[in-house]
């Protein structure tokens, strides 16, 4: 979801460094690799899917006059329960957040060592 979101917004610093941090915590590079194409790849639950499609919908708020549909509302809800929604949407948030503040005082990329 970070990852996803960060490239979205083109956050040079988070692009780079939550790869590192997932790897770190085990993450495969296939499914690193695939983050932005994860509709087509094969490597992604149905959780992580309604989790990635949530992502997508609340960082391109306005791409569309129904930003999060309830297509995907419903999916994500299917998936998470209150508490886990409540988690994800303020990790979304928040994400979004510091991909704003980085391109704003452009941070350099490698900053982060991991």
């Amino acid at each position: 979801m970070h990852l996803r979101a960060s490239q979205i917004n083109g956050c040079s610093v988070c692009v780079d460094m939550h790869p590192k941090v997932a790897r770190k915590l085990g993450e495969t590079d296939e499914r690193l690799f695939a983050v932005s194409a994860w509709r087509d790849a094969p490597y992604f639950t149905d959780a992580e899917r309604a989790a990635l499609a949530l992502t997508e919908a609340a960082t391109r708020l306005a791409d569309r006059e129904d930003p999060v549909s309830d297509t995907i509302w419903n999916e994500a809800a299917k998936h998470f329960d209150e508490r886990e929604l409540a988690t994800l949407i303020l990790a979304i948030a928040t994400i979004n957040v510091w991909n704003r503040l980085n391109a704003t005082i452009k941070m350099p990329v490698g900053v982060w060592k991991v």
